[in-house]
Order: structure tokens, then C-alpha cells, then sequence
């Protein structure tokens, strides 16, 4: 059985460590379906857009992704406007995706579904 990323807990990254490979990251992904690797910058990301039925609901989101990335010490960019709120994960010491970034991917897919 697949560890739950969601109970995971983010580790510090200090920058020595190489990004994930393709093939480490491929065999994550399935824990996150929803998520989209994307590639900007030559740095790989998780992406995803959640949609709310309003404001209110996609700022409460916002919120608790914050407080949630402050509580792990990662932090993602988080983009709101009226019913969505686009959440981009990645790991600026390495360039890429960490481990870490699907942790938080994780978390975050379990917050959305608590304030809907």
C-alpha cells in the first residue's frame, strides 16, 4: 500500500539534494492524480486549479493552504480569484520537485475538500 502523502511532514531542504527524476517523480504522481507536472523554467512544478462556487469559499481555501504551508515551513504560489484558486508547488533550493512538494499537493487536495 502507498504511504498517505497527506500524513506526511515536510523536511528541511537545504539545496545539496538533486531534484527529483522523471522516474520519481512518474511513480508520485498517481498519489496526486489531479495534479499536473508542469515544466517552467526548466524547473518541473505540481499545478492545479480548484474550483469554488464563490469568493468567500476560494479565499477561506487560500487561507488554509497558507497556514498550512507556514506550518511546514513550504510554500507554494497560490493565485485566487472569484470561484478558483490555482496552487503551484515546487522546491526553489533544488530547482524542481521535492518530495515535499507532494506532501503539500496532498494536503492541499484534503483542505479543498474541507471547505467546500
Amino acid at each position: 500500500m502507498a504511504e498517505d502523502l497527506s500524513q506526511g511532514k515536510c523536511v528541511p531542504c537545504s539545496g545539496d539534494l538533486p531534484p527529483l527524476s522523471k522516474e520519481e517523480i512518474n511513480s508520485m504522481k498517481p498519489q496526486v492524480p489531479e495534479w499536473d507536472v508542469i515544466k517552467e523554467d526548466d524547473e518541473f512544478h505540481l499545478e492545479r486549479v480548484y474550483k469554488f462556487s464563490d469568493f468567500k469559499t476560494a479565499l477561506a481555501f487560500t487561507q488554509s493552504v497558507g497556514e498550512a504551508a507556514e506550518a511546514e515551513g513550504h510554500h507554494p504560489v497560490l493565485v485566487t480569484e472569484w470561484g478558483k484558486v490555482k496552487v503551484t508547488w515546487w522546491t526553489h533550493a533544488i530547482s524542481g520537485l521535492h518530495k515535499n512538494d507532494f506532501i503539500m499537493a496532498a494536503k492541499s487536495d484534503d483542505l479543498a475538500k474541507s471547505v467546500k
